[in-house]
């Protein structure tokens, strides 16, 4: 006898604005404290679980396969740091890292800062981040958030001793700066019910936390504000930042009782951002029209706007993303066509060149560059057949040495096993758009040929081409793998985002459909081999798509989705709803609620066939709240024509992230892939 699926009780709710009334049926399903609710989620886990059930074996076995490619005792590529190099390990069987130091060389003995395993005990969820280490080495402040909504407790420890000092600073980001002095602290409080970051404090040792002063607060609700110190270490900076719009304020790092100084006012749509060299800054911004942004530099004495001087200008064809400062060079990150570049130059004019890189699906950039004085820059490369390299590179001889290439283990992987290709697809409107392939060299493309695709495409956040050792476990089963660079993301330049916005929005959902339909006119696959995967906005991707092209895929998964979006943007207690008006638009605005209302999946479910579909999410997830893919579940039960099967599968435990294991991560990948496997008849 076929599985009952669950089925969400209705209590209609009028949701009434600018004279336009929507019944919200599953609206009570936003009490994460009512039973009611629970037991609807375990139902649903429950009937997943059932559901499933004969894929288990198989789970697991993809699980250890997964798992069998990881080097479990792992060790990062040590960096050096005021006198003393960093590391971080995996210790085999053991689920988070250790973070370690070595005294002036590689060969001292090694010092244990902290071990995330020892920290864990007795969590379900586990996170660590923001240590940061005392300027003369003998304090490590820290956070730790142990729900899994991003709310980081920080403490500090003694090195010498081990000692946990008494102050706990509750409700950060868990990132925090110390000054000069070695005992004061600068760290971001978030509002507790917006989580919205909006308070900078200043913490001295040996102070009770109630006593810290407040040095800055950001009233505007749609700006988060944060902390950090220059690369050069001598000045404390406060950034706030809106979608559009950022603003800075400075502080010598050696007088932390000092005020600090605003560097340049905020203008609504000017971006900017910092970097300490000498008696200059040099600043990253799109001022008067530089779209792709252009580099500008001002004397620390005067660092108001108007006088900031061009040194790098606009190109409207090469996004600058970022620079890196040395002591005799600079390094610029770029993107032309899509592709990573880095240009290294001298500050005396005397050398000007690019780093060589040939393939078109490829992820480059600079990794960690602590020190100032040197000639050596390290970069990360991986490619989509080629794993994750830490690479040193000569600026001034341009010789190069790989320092570390992942290790793919297991004994299968061939590099030369796998080909990869760039194709570009016509949008409905004429556009071309960007899609990187990978699959095993012995797959056929055809009509038979399943391929999974998958996007993001909001917030101007680029999905490069990347290797993935988890991937394999696809390629290796046939799959061609695709990712699609649609607009909303800023892979071919700032307009790309600016393409796939606010009153532009659906550009991203229609470059998405019209790669699908390239992918099938052109032989790669066809629509019952042809899945689509995407998470938080991409998941918002994934509900658009199949409401308005539910034809082109066998199944979907989409994780933790954003799929709700009137009700979310209309509420703004909920966690991020005010900084993202200018992503998305703000609906008490009528124009803004039209539009959003026109796409948003929850508000756009009919009665039609919808693929098979897997969704995803966390009950403690401060992103995209829990109820928003539990209410799109249940509108969809209730009104899809179809015999196809629809998952909800909530983690009780975790948040926007999921599992917070190194290992137990993978098994939340090996149920989506399982999912996906079954439907193609390869769980064999």
């Amino acid at each position: 006898m076929a599985l009952k699926a669950p089925k969400a009780k209705k209590i209609p709710k009028k949701l009434e604005i600018h004279g336009d009334c929507r019944i919200d049926d599953y609206y009570w399903l936003n009490q994460r404290e009512n039973k009611a609710v629970i037991d609807y989620l375990n139902a649903e886990n429950e009937y997943y679980g059932q559901s499933t059930a004969h894929t288990k074996t198989f789970q697991e076995s993809l699980f250890k396969e997964m798992k069998s490619r990881i080097k479990e005792d792992d060790t990062s590529v040590p960096y050096k740091m005021n006198g003393y190099f960093y590391l971080t390990r995996f210790e085999k069987g053991k689920e988070y890292p250790i973070y370690a130091r070595k005294n002036g060389s590689l060969d001292a003995k090694e010092e244990m800062l902290f071990d995330c395993n020892e920290l864990a005990k007795g969590h379900d969820y586990f996170n660590l981040r923001g240590a940061t280490i005392s300027p003369d080495n003998t304090l490590a402040a820290f956070g730790v958030d142990t729900v899994s909504r991003r709310q980081y407790d920080i403490q500090i420890k003694n090195l010498g001793t081990g000692e946990l000092y008494p102050d706990k600073i509750e409700n950060t980001t868990g990132s925090s700066v110390w000054a000069a002095d070695n005992k004061t602290i600068f760290y971001t409080k978030k509002d507790p019910v917006t989580l919205r970051s909006d308070k900078i404090y200043r913490h001295v040792l040996g102070t009770h936390t109630d006593q810290d002063e407040l040095v800055f607060h950001e009233k505007d609700d749609t700006f988060n504000t944060f902390v950090y110190k220059t690369k050069s270490k001598e000045y404390i900076v406060i950034g706030s930042v809106s979608t559009l719009t950022s603003e800075y304020q400075i502080l010598p790092a050696s007088e932390p009782d000092g005020d600090f100084k605003l560097f340049s006012p905020r203008i609504r749509g000017l971006e900017y951002s910092i970097f300490h060299y000498q008696d200059k800054f040099y600043v990253l911004t799109n001022k008067d029209g530089a779209t792709n942004f252009k580099l500008m530099r001002t004397t620390v004495d005067h660092t108001t706007h108007d006088n900031w001087q061009e040194f790098i200008t606009h190109r409207k064809e090469v996004l600058l993303e970022d620079i890196d400062i040395f002591k005799d060079y600079y390094l610029l990150s770029e993107r032309e066509t899509g592709l990573n570049k880095m240009k290294v130059v001298r500050w005396d004019g005397t050398a000007s060149y690019y780093l060589p890189f040939q393939s078109e699906t490829y992820v480059a950039g600079t990794t960690t560059n602590i020190d100032f004085d040197t000639e050596i820059v390290r970069y990360f490369y991986n490619a989509m057949t080629s794993p994750y390299a830490i690479v040193e590179f000569n600026m001034r001889t341009k010789e190069k040495r790989i320092l570390k290439e992942q290790e793919v283990l297991g004994g299968t992987f061939r590099k030369e096993n796998y080909r990869s290709e760039r194709i570009w697809a016509k949008a409905e409107d004429g556009t071309a758009i960007p899609v990187s392939l990978v699959y095993h060299k012995n797959t056929e493309r055809n009509g038979e040929t399943p391929l999974l695709q998958y996007a993001y495409g909001s917030y101007g956040s680029t999905i490069d081409p990347y290797f993935s050792t988890v991937r394999l476990s696809l390629l290796d089963r046939g799959f061609v793998y695709a990712i699609a660079h649609i607009r909303g993301g800023e892979y071919l330049g700032r307009p790309w985002y600016e393409n796939g916005k606010l009153l532009q929005k659906k550009n991203t959902f229609t470059d998405f459909i019209d790669v699908s339909k390239h992918l099938i006119a052109n032989g790669y696959t066809a629509a019952k081999h042809l899945y689509a995967m995407g998470g938080s906005a991409g998941g918002l991707l994934m509900g658009a798509v199949i409401n308005m092209a539910s034809e082109l895929y066998n199944g979907v998964v989409a994780q933790v989705p954003f799929v709700d979006v009137v009700t979310t943007m209309l509420d703004d207690s909920i966690p991020l709803t005010t900084g993202e008006y200018d992503e998305w638009g703000n609906p008490n605005d009528s124009i803004y609620y039209e539009y959003m209302k026109s796409y948003s999946p929850y508000d756009n479910v009919e009665a039609k066939a919808y693929p098979h579909m897997l969704v995803t999410t966390g009950l403690h997830d401060s992103q995209v709240q829990y109820w928003e893919p539990a209410k799109w579940v249940a509108k969809l039960r209730e009104l899809k024509t179809d015999d196809n099967q629809l998952f909800l599968d909530t983690n009780m435990e975790a948040g926007h992230g999921g599992a917070s294991g190194r290992f137990e991560a993978l098994k939340e990948t090996a149920k989506e892939y399982a999912f996906i496997l079954d439907l193609e008849g390869k769980i064999a």
